[in-house]
């Protein structure tokens, strides 16, 4: 599935959830369709700046499971910034984030892919606080390793618990402020 409600191209739509979206509902912070994971549809075009563009940053929590184990030097070099290429062709050096190696965490969503791991592989939590276009594929990458499956768990404190694949949740306004870090008077 993409983020996005429609496309030119044949691939699935939130439209496909079968919820009764408001008009005008929109994704903020988007999955690329090979991520999976916590999305936030909101029809206030104001929390793209405040969660995103805003003075303070608001962390992302990401599951990655990553070809071969990753080591406790790579680890290190997540922590403190790697470099990674970006769009028009320069580079770009990743600020400090948490990175921990994790072990491999219940089914995420009921459907998702499972496949047989014939070589060793890790997970690894990733929480940055900045979203350049692929970045976690390309933080792994440039510690030697591929990105098999990335799932975003959380937007600051609000989380996917609970939820399955292609589940929606309805939070209220000072319930989704208050989880992502919004201050409400700012608005």
């Amino acid at each position: 599935m993409v983020s996005q409600f429609v496309s030119s191209h044949e691939v699935r739509v939130l439209g496909a959830l079968g919820f009764d979206f408001p008009a005008g509902t929109h994704p903020i912070g988007r999955l690329d369709k090979d991520s999976e994971g916590l999305l936030i549809l909101t029809t206030d075009k104001r929390v793209t700046r405040l969660l995103f563009q805003g003075e303070a940053p608001h962390r992302r929590t990401y599951l990655v499971k990553v070809k071969h184990v990753v080591s406790d030097e790579g680890l290190a070099l997540l922590r403190a910034g790697v470099t990674i290429r970006v769009r028009g062709g320069g580079y770009y050096v990743t600020a400090p984030c948490e990175a921990e190696r994790v072990g491999e965490p219940e089914l995420l969503f009921v459907g998702a892919s499972t496949t047989k791991d014939y070589t060793p592989v890790s997970w690894v939590r990733i929480t940055l606080t900045e979203g350049k276009f692929h970045q976690v594929r390309k933080m792994v990458a440039a510690i030697g390793h591929r990105c098999i499956r990335l799932v975003r768990v959380s937007i600051e404190e609000l989380t996917l618990e609970g939820l399955g694949a292609g589940e929606v949740r309805e939070v209220g306004a000072a319930h989704f402020f208050e989880q992502l870090k919004i201050k409400v008077t700012s608005l």
